[in-house]
């Protein structure tokens, strides 16, 4: 796909990248700060792969092909929205998240039960029967769903990412329990769509399979994407929490000091063997 495509049949995707480009760019400059080289390439990747996701994978995803629509989500969920908050720094959101207007708000939708309950319930109501058939016919409603997912996504992972210290991420163990509990609303998803015994979209019914195989095994493919992908996705974000957590109680150790004590006796002195001689 090369750039007149995507102008030509994705014109709201290109222009919606630029624009997100266009408002870092104006934040920097209206701050007077610059984001790090991290934050920058964090952005920059977000971008791209916003674009790759909304033009080259739902061409893939048109064809028909349910594993490719629900790599597409699991994108949009999972991959973006992480990407976007580590990419965003602090001073670029305070003024206006916590602003007087917005800042009750971003409280509430902020709140881990909060983002945690509102994420679920897009992403398993949008993957009944009657509202993903929906999606798949009316071009705008798709749009809009898709929307959805990054949105409630940066949302999710806003309590393990968050970049403003007035809105704080959990603690490491309740991190490691929002992740795991995750696993649930995915597998209520994934599940029946793996196991069912029949194609429960009609939309891949009605026309030639992109890559010329069965429906049903298209179905079960995407099902499996979703269960064990995002299983195996989770359990890799779940080891660097746990890794993190473990590199932060090292830093909690009491160091050992040289100071006098608190009785005025001299501290304890490690000599290494070879001072002995």
């Amino acid at each position: 796909m090369d750039f007149d495509d995507i102008l030509g049949e994705h014109p709201s995707i290109a222009i919606g990248v630029a624009a997100l480009a266009i408002a870092y760019w104006l934040a920097c400059r209206l701050c007077r700060r610059r984001p790090t080289r991290g934050q920058v390439g964090w952005f920059t990747a977000a971008l791209a792969v916003i674009l790759y996701t909304h033009t080259g994978l739902d061409e893939y995803a048109d064809d028909r092909i349910f594993f490719m629509h629900m790599l597409q989500h699991l994108v949009q969920a999972f991959i973006i929205p992480p990407m976007l908050l580590l990419g965003t720094p602090d001073w670029m959101l305070r003024p206006w998240v916590l602003s007087r207007a917005v800042k009750p708000i971003a409280r509430i939708f902020t709140n881990p039960i909060v983002t945690f309950t509102v994420f679920s319930a897009v992403f398993v109501t949008a993957h009944f029967p009657p509202i993903f058939d929906l999606m798949c016919r009316n071009e705008n409603f798709h749009i809009f769903l898709h929307l959805c997912f990054m949105v409630t996504g940066v949302l999710l992972w806003w309590p393990i990412l968050s970049p403003l210290p007035e809105l704080p991420r959990l603690p490491y163990p309740a991190q490691i329990l929002y992740v795991f509990l995750l696993m649930i609303p995915m597998t209520a998803v994934a599940a029946p769509i793996t196991l069912a015994t029949h194609v429960i979209y009609p939309w891949y019914l009605e026309g030639a399979h992109g890559w010329g195989i069965m429906p049903l095994d298209d179905q079960i493919l995407g099902g499996l994407l979703m269960w064990i992908g995002q299983g195996t996705y989770l359990t890799a974000v779940f080891t660097v929490i746990f890794y993190r957590w473990s590199r932060h109680d090292d830093r909690d150790e009491p160091m050992l000091t040289t100071s006098p004590t608190a009785t005025g006796r001299p501290p304890l002195r490690v000599l290494h063997p070879r001072a002995r001689a």
